[in-house]
């Protein structure tokens, strides 16, 4: 019985192999800043966030400085069954804050690299060195066309299929 789920995770970590190049990091993230509530705008989906609707990612500083996460979203449709996972986050590299760990299950650290955030810390983009998974994400539930393309193309730069991305349903 055990079997099973200890093969599923080598070889989920086997397919989490990253590329010669990784991608590129913010060079510093206010972490404070960073904290609170982000919408998932787009991504290329996780297994488990495929058919997500109104999917949010929120962040909190705990004292002992991981973070605290909650990931949710509706399940299929607006009206869907609410999910919510909450992995914690551990920041890897401390010079720029945009490097992390994210938990999900214990001892496996998944990569999570910010790779974008704008001035404002209201638009950013979440990467990993594997490029197969990202996330496109803002701080209000819509942004415009023009600032969708504008992170589609920098998501292309760090070298992202972006075939594969998808728009996540908002609807507040």
């Amino acid at each position: 019985m055990l079997r099973i789920p200890v093969l599923t995770i080598l070889v989920m970590m086997m397919a989490c192999s990253s590329p010669t190049v990784p991608v590129q990091t913010m060079s510093y993230v206010d972490i404070n800043k960073f904290m609170g509530d982000w919408y998932v705008i787009a991504n290329i989906p996780t297994f488990i966030e495929k058919g997500a609707h109104n999917a949010i990612e929120s962040y909190k500083q705990n004292e002992d400085n991981t973070i605290a996460t909650t990931f949710s979203f509706n399940d299929g449709s607006f009206n869907g069954k609410r999910k919510v996972y909450q992995p914690k986050g551990f920041i890897k590299d401390k010079q720029t804050n945009a490097t992390w760990g994210m938990q999900f299950i214990w001892p496996f650290k998944a990569d999570y690299r910010i790779v974008y955030v704008d001035k404002e810390y209201s638009q950013t983009i979440i990467g990993r060195n594997a490029r197969d998974y990202v996330w496109i994400m803002a701080r209000k539930p819509v942004i415009s066309d023009k600032d969708y393309l504008k992170l589609v193309g920098l998501v292309k730069q760090q070298g992202y299929d972006i075939s594969k991305l998808e728009r996540v349903p908002q609807k507040w």
